[in-house]
Formats: structure tokens, sequence, C-alpha cells
């Protein structure tokens, strides 16, 4: 898509229920550890010291040539990850293009590969997973497009066939007869497809950054899309759980242990369930370090972005978002694997609130859409001290010791309140305290545990008394903690789902 976003001084001194004192702390910013090796457990990604890790970051997405160059106002730089690190983001996802990787038919660009290898180790340091997405956004430069090289597509627009643009253009005859050479692999697309990702995966294979490789971006249907309304399309989900097995093995075959996404196709955006693992339609999942990546987008929000239709239309996005997350729930639970929503936003606040609302209660990480660099030719303010950024700049367990439980946080006053199940860890639980909500300081308060990190650390560390719930309450000293979200995720232990700016945060599109 073309979607571009004091914490003051006293020792943290608590008893092993509640703490007789609570925590008042100034910010005070602490080099962070590289980024861990994550892994699926379940529904959850759990870090290389047994913790669960709960994901908040951006997409940075580079779709022309070169591709993936720091410092040209787009492309993440170092100054770039020390912004993110310091709002508490600990994920990007950054975009790779199968034209990047392969130009040429059967030829990879080690140059490439070089640079997005690069600015994985720059975020890496910072603390910052990285997943690879390979993006594309209306198949091809064919039909004005990106994504897949003009080489691998035989099909062609037609002579005097009207092209309306991105999103439209995906209802273009001669686009969807390029998808179908894409499904059908009659020209080999899928195995020149499989060979780069490949390559992709053994260039950044033993780099504990990269938490995933998406292997592709908002997928269309081609021919078949009008079966997939308005229930779903199992005979088309069917071949494209193939080809996306296919591309898996690929992956696998250069890089054994790293986590896949798979995301639904795009027609999940207009409010289509998937049948990824629904046997007997499609096979149950069987590939370890498997991952489902759908997105959160609101059509009427994007009509009105994309068409300048009435922004009143906005009004029906609590209906589509509360179908997207139901949907979410069923695919959750079926198929047994973690969640990451890796779009949302495209730039319009009135549809955040949803989305991190119904992440907070599925304890189901996300990165939003989009961020671009701040620091290039011309350098442009924090683009997240704004009203986008006072939504995703949020308090947040990044890791726990624990099985997670209700989370619960104020966007506007930074009241938090977090309970977990604890269970042996190598490290303690970590909770990055925002630095936007506290002006006047921050006051932990901590029952079943105690805190261990020194006062004033922005990322604040609890270690649990024993085998009992511990809840971590986090707000500011003028207030009682208690304005908090009535919904929240489920109860520690319960394994279940809770019930049911500007700067260079920009606009996107209708699904990418």
């Amino acid at each position: 898509m073309h979607r571009l976003l004091t914490i003051g001084f006293s020792a943290a001194i608590l008893t092993t229920l509640v703490a007789a004192t609570p925590a008042i702390a100034a910010a005070d910013e602490v080099a962070r550890p590289p980024a861990s090796q994550l892994h699926t457990e379940g529904r959850w990604l759990v870090d290389e010291f047994g913790r669960t890790v709960l994901l908040h970051g951006v997409n940075n997405v580079d779709k022309q040539p070169p591709y993936v160059t720091p410092g040209d106002g787009l492309t993440l730089t170092a100054a770039d990850a020390d912004l993110l690190a310091g709002h508490g983001f600990n994920t990007v996802r950054l975009g790779v293009s199968f034209d990047g990787l392969m130009p040429e038919r059967g030829q990879i660009d080690p140059a490439y590969l070089d640079r997005v290898a690069d600015t994985v180790d720059v975020l890496g340091t910072r603390g910052i997973h990285v997943l690879l997405d390979n993006h594309q956004d209306g198949l091809s430069s064919i039909w004005g497009g990106n994504g897949f090289p003009a080489w691998s597509i035989e099909a062609r627009p037609l002579p005097g066939e009207p092209n309306p643009g991105f999103p439209l253009n995906y209802l273009m005859p001669t686009m969807n007869l390029g998808w179908d050479e894409v499904w059908n692999n009659s020209h080999g697309a899928l195995d020149h497809l499989g060979a780069a990702l490949g390559a992709l995966a053994a260039k950044v294979n033993g780099k504990p950054s990269v938490m995933g490789i998406e292997l592709l971006n908002e997928p269309w249907p081609g021919s078949p899309f009008l079966t997939c309304f308005p229930n779903g399309c199992p005979d088309f989900d069917r071949k494209y759980q193939a080809a996306m097995q296919k591309l898996t093995d690929h992956v696998r075959a250069a890089n054994p242990t790293v986590p896949v996404f798979w995301e639904p196709n795009v027609t999940w955006n207009q409010m289509m369930p998937t049948n990824l693992a629904n046997p007997p339609a499609t096979p149950a999942i069987g590939d370890p370090n498997i991952v489902f990546a759908p997105h959160d987008y609101c059509i009427p929000s994007q009509l009105a972005i994309y068409l300048d239709l009435p922004e009143a239309l906005r009004a029906g996005c609590d209906l589509q978002q509360a179908n997207t997350w139901r949907n979410i729930d069923v695919l959750t639970e079926r198929a047994d694997i973690p969640t990451v929503v890796t779009e949302f936003g495209d730039g319009d606040p009135t549809v955040l609130a949803s989305t991190l609302a119904s992440a907070d209660e599925r304890f189901i990480g996300w990165q939003y859409w989009h961020y671009s660099s701040t620091f290039g030719p011309t350098d442009r303010p924090d683009p997240f001290l704004g009203e986008v950024g006072k939504q995703l700049v949020r308090t947040y367990p990044q890791a726990t010791a624990g099985v997670p439980g209700r989370l619960r946080f104020n966007s506007t006053g930074g009241d938090f309140e977090y309970t977990y199940q604890p269970r042996p860890s190598a490290k303690p639980t970590e909770i990055y305290v925002s630095d936007l909500h506290y002006p006047g300081g921050y006051v932990s308060e901590v029952t079943g545990g105690r805190v261990t990190s020194a006062a004033g650390a922005r990322i604040v560390t609890v270690q649990a008394d024993g085998t009992a719930p511990v809840t971590v309450r986090i707000h500011r000293p003028d207030s009682d903690g208690n304005d908090l979200p009535t919904s929240g995720s489920a109860d520690a232990g319960s394994g279940e789902s809770g019930s049911g700016g500007g700067g260079s945060i920009g606009t996107g599109s209708l699904g990418s």
C-alpha cells in the first residue's frame, strides 16, 4: 500500500503481595539488549529465555528500485532505530521485493541482500525484531504495481484496457490472468519466488533478530475472486495454502527454524473469512513455527482516504473491525498458532483504538502502517508526538516470564494493569513504560512479585515471588490507577481470549 508514524525518584520497595510504597520513577534511558530469537509455542511467540513476547511496531516498506537504501528518506537508519526503540517499539516489518531479490530470471542480487541484512543488524542491535515482508501491491509494474518482476509474468494489459490504479486495478481481467499464472505456477513464478525467498532465508540464517519471513503480502485470488464472496472461498484457499507450503519448503531448506508468516488471501480485508488450516477444506498446518499474519483495515476509512468519499463513512468501521477480530479468533483457535497483525491504521487515528483494544484483549502483537525515515535528505519531526503516536506508544509487557493474562491500558491518562501466571524463565518479565504518558513520573505497584529494575528504569523488570498470579499496575502519581478500559485479555492462566500526527506516519491503501 501507499500507507506511510519522567518518571520521579524513589526506590521500588514492594512486599511479596502488594507494593507497600508505590514506586515513583523518573525517566532513565538505558541501552537495550539485542533482539533474541523467537519461536512459536501454541498461540504464543516465545524468546530464547522462555518468555512470552508481545510485539508493537511499524512497517517500513520500500516499493521502488533500488530498494532499501538508508539515507533516502524512507529506509530506516540507525537514528530511526534509536527513535523507535526509545518509544518502546520492538518490531519492524521490513519490506523486501521479489523484483529486488531476483531482478533477472534466476539471478539473485547479492548487493540487495547485503542492504537488507545490514538494516536487520541495525535494528537488531537496538532490540528490534524484524519481519521480512515479501511485499506486493498490484502484482507487478506491468499494471503499475510492484512485487513480481515483469519477466516472471507473461500476461500483459490489452491495448486500451482501462487501468483505474491501485486498488481497483485488481479487477482488471489481464491482472487476474497474471495472478492465475502465479497460483497455477504455469510459467514457474512460484518456483522462482521460492528460490528468491530461499536466498533471503539463507542470508539471514543465524541472525536472531529476524522474527520471521512473510511469504507474500495481500495475495489476490485472481480470476476466482468472486467465489470468495460472501462466505470465503475454500476451493481457492486449498490451492493458496498449497502455494504457501511450497514457498515455506523453500525457506525451510535454507533456514530450518525461522518462523514463516502466512497471510489470508486479501478478500479478508473485504470481511471474508479465511479457510487456511480448516480441514477437510484445507489441510491442518503441520509445519512448526507458522504465524498467522492478517491485516485489520476498515473499508469505509480506506474509501475516504483513497477515493475522497465522505469521512462520515467511518461510522461503519466498528462493525467491520469486529468481524475481522471474530475471524482472527476462529483461525487462532482451530490452528493453534500465533497471530501478529502485520498492517493496520493507515494514518487514520479514528480507527486505531479498535485495533489496539482488540489486540490487547487477545495479547496479540501488531505492526502499524507506515513509518518512513525521519532522517534523510531533509530531517522531519518525530511523527509519534501527535494523536496517532499517543495511541501507538503504550506501556506494555514486552516479555512475560509466564502465561499472559489480562492486559489493560488507557492511552489518554496512562493507567496500566497487567496480570500473568508466572512460570520458570531465565530472565524476568519486562514492561516498557511509555515515554509519552507520564510527564510527572509514574507509580508502579506489584502484587505477587517485586520490581527488580533500578529506580527510573524505562524498562521495569518484575520477578514473581512464587506461583501465584502477578499483577503489575503503573500510573501517574496524581491517578489512583483505576481509569482503565473495561475490556482486556483473558485472566492469567486461562489460555483463552477475552470477549469479543504528522511527520512520516502517512496514509495507505485498501489493503496492502
